[in-house]
């Protein structure tokens, strides 16, 4: 009897755990599609699913049973947890899991409905009828944790939503797009909502400020916050969220020209875990909320101030003398035209361990700010400096010298800089990124210092290039042969942009480019150029082609040849092609994958290269400021503002 006893103890307290843990392992990051939700939240969601039950001594009896036939029952609940967890990709394996036993069933219906799938009708129609049911074993409403409708977009409406607004444990709710829905659907959704972390509403323009007034209200420990172009919410109400939510981290209001200092100021004083904010396009803000916003978020890794028009030097130059906000990361000072050295230098002695710095039409700004950059040395790998028109070979070189560590750098429109300084760019051992549009001094001496391998370390072997994305358009001196010899010594090159350069206005050579954006006009699909993906390798295949037998090129048989990509590869540094001088150049000597980068190999010339193609020569002019390239990666400024 005595053993007995024990055994049922035993019995006892495993399933105490059961009930008790099975709601609550920890989680790894969300893998939510949209990109505001990709941080994690500090409050973990709880996986497993909310019911408990009181333990009988029949219960515990007869689970005592099923241990003593299957010892996989002794598994404790966290432990079967961690176990579907594996298969939370496979909504299919775990409803077969829910199918076992009850306590599986228990443990596996909280990863099944943690983030039900709700990315067509019939999905959300399956959510919607199970919630209503009344019958259900389990409270299906208070197992969803995270609710993502961006897939059906604005085919959402008021109606479709409110069937959920039981549902009061969301964490995170994404309803990006959904822009027909109103204060009438979504303000029921989060009333009495106490969990919610993460709330992401971009473009939803008919919300106002009663459900902002809602989120104020109940959902206290919200972390992440999107408002993007929800043109109707007001200082008012984002007020209060920031004297009632307390823990925000992130925080989006792009395109909110409606806010001014008032809420923004109200965020600094009241939330002290700020680690990012975007301001992009609140044209309201003035010095005073940004420099309240870095003095008072000791945290702040990332601030976006892109066309915040109204900021002056002031804006920094008010920060403590003596302080130093080391957590800052990235800096975004697109189009603040106001910004002049003394600010840019303030920033640089206040925020020393900036990564990321973007002063993309900051026209302002000279060497002197440049200078005052090269004292972030290793930290900085990403460098924006488009528009900056004042900046010359000078500030290029120091800032190389000292900043070795550069990956990504824009010098868009900055045309004063010559060859020599993409020729020390060129010598950065990690470049990746590189723009140069509208850079019309540079020549084929710049291409020739990119194309050349480059010691890794010292005395170490000959390492290669690790250009991956290469922006030259309008640079109107390139000639083929730096392009070509620049092909076969960046095996890792996914981007090339050469729109108006004449020397690729070619037809057999524009088959290779992608698509122009079909907002383009005729005149921009005319001399658009770009070649990316698998483009950039057909085009070294063909070039390579061409160069062994220029005069009897079959397409059939060498437009995908795969030759030239398994060779050496060139130097460590950006890239940048121009000119027809390449001819006297001393580094001509090298040869690159049977690419003669000096006079040894015949290529076709300009004459040649003309045929077919169109001349751009006073087209620049003719088209004005139009920008004819675009990339969504590279930042604001590579091609698309080239021409602002």
């Amino acid at each position: 009897m005595v053993s007995r006893s024990r055994r049922e103890q035993r019995m006892s307290r495993v399933s105490d755990s059961e009930s008790s843990a099975s709601t609550s392992p920890e989680r790894g990051q969300d893998d939510d599609n949209d990109s505001f939700m990709l941080h994690p939240n500090d409050s973990q969601s709880s996986l497993g699913g909310s019911i408990s039950r009181d333990i009988s001594p029949d219960s515990v009896r007869d689970f005592g049973e099923r241990c003593r036939r299957s010892p996989i029952c002794r598994l404790p609940a966290e432990l079967l947890i961690a176990i579907f967890t594996r298969l939370s990709t496979s909504p299919a394996d775990l409803r077969s899991c829910m199918l076992v036993s009850k306590d599986w069933a228990r443990n596996a219906v909280g990863l099944l409905w943690l983030r039900p799938h709700t990315d067509n009708w019939q999905g959300l129609h399956n959510v919607t009828r199970s919630i209503r049911a009344v019958d259900s074993y389990f409270a299906y409403h208070d197992l969803i944790k995270r609710l993502n409708l961006t897939q059906l977009g604005n085919q959402v409406s008021d109606g479709t939503i409110l069937p959920l607004s039981g549902c009061k444990r969301i964490e995170r709710l994404t309803l990006t797009n959904c822009s027909k829905l109103t204060d009438l659907g979504l303000a029921p959704l989060l009333d009495g909502n106490r969990n919610l972390l993460a709330l992401d509403i971009t473009g939803l323009e008919h919300i106002t400020d009663r459900t902002m007034k809602k989120v104020a209200q109940h959902c206290l420990r919200l972390q992440g916050l999107n408002v993007t172009n929800c043109r109707k919410i007001t200082d008012e109400s984002l007020e209060l969220v920031a004297k009632s939510c307390k823990h925000v981290k992130r925080l989006k209001f792009n395109g909110c020209t409606q806010l001014t200092d008032r809420s923004i100021m109200a965020f600094a004083d009241n939330c002290h875990s700020i680690l990012e904010i975007d301001l992009h396009d609140c044209r309201a803000l003035e010095d005073e909320s940004v420099t309240a916003l870095i003095d008072g978020g000791r945290q702040l890794r990332e601030l976006r101030l892109q066309h915040c028009s109204r900021i002056t030097d002031n804006a920094f130059l008010q920060l403590p003398q003596d302080a130093a906000y080391e957590s800052l990361r990235i800096l975004d000072l697109t189009d603040c035209g106001e910004l002049q050295d003394a600010g840019v230098q303030k920033i640089i002695t206040a925020a020393p361990r900036l990564r990321n710095l973007v002063l993309a039409k900051c026209r302002q700004i000279t060497d002197r700010a440049v200078m005052s950059i090269t004292k972030l040395g290793k930290n900085l790998h990403y460098i924006h400096l488009g528009h900056c028109a004042r900046i010359t070979d000078a500030g290029v070189a120091q800032l190389v010298k000292l900043c070795n560590r550069i990956r990504y750098i824009d010098l868009a429109c900055c045309q004063n800089l010559t060859d020599n300084s993409v020729q020390q760019l060129a010598t950065l051992p990690k470049l990746k990124r590189i723009g140069l549009v509208k850079c019309g001094s540079i020549t084929d001496r710049s291409i020739l210092a990119l194309a050349k391998p480059k010691q890794a370390g010292q005395g170490g072997p000959l390492a290669p290039s690790s250009l991956e994305r290469v922006h030259l358009s309008y640079c109107t001196l390139l000639s083929l042969d730096g392009i070509h010899a620049l092909l076969n010594n960046c095996p890792r090159l996914t981007h090339l942009s050469l729109t108006g350069v004449q020397a690729f206005l070619r037809e057999e050579l524009i088959h290779f480019c992608r698509e122009a954006p079909a907002e383009f006009n005729d005149h921009q699909r005319d001399v658009f150029c770009v070649f990316s993906g698998p483009g950039v390798g057909r085009l070294r295949a063909y070039l390579n082609a061409e160069a062994s037998a220029p005069s009897t090129y079959d397409g059939e048989t060498t437009m995908f040849d795969d030759g030239g990509e398994d060779g050496p590869d060139p130097p460590i540094g950006g890239g940048v092609m121009l000119g027809d001088g390449a001819a006297d150049h001393p580094d001509h000597q090298f040869g690159f994958h049977g690419v003669a980068i000096g006079g040894g190999h015949p290529h076709p010339h300009p004459q040649t290269q003309a045929q077919g193609g169109v001349n751009v020569n006073g087209l620049m002019g003719a088209m004005g400021a139009t920008a004819i390239d675009e990339d969504e990666e590279f930042g604001e400024g590579s091609e698309i503002m080239a021409g602002d």
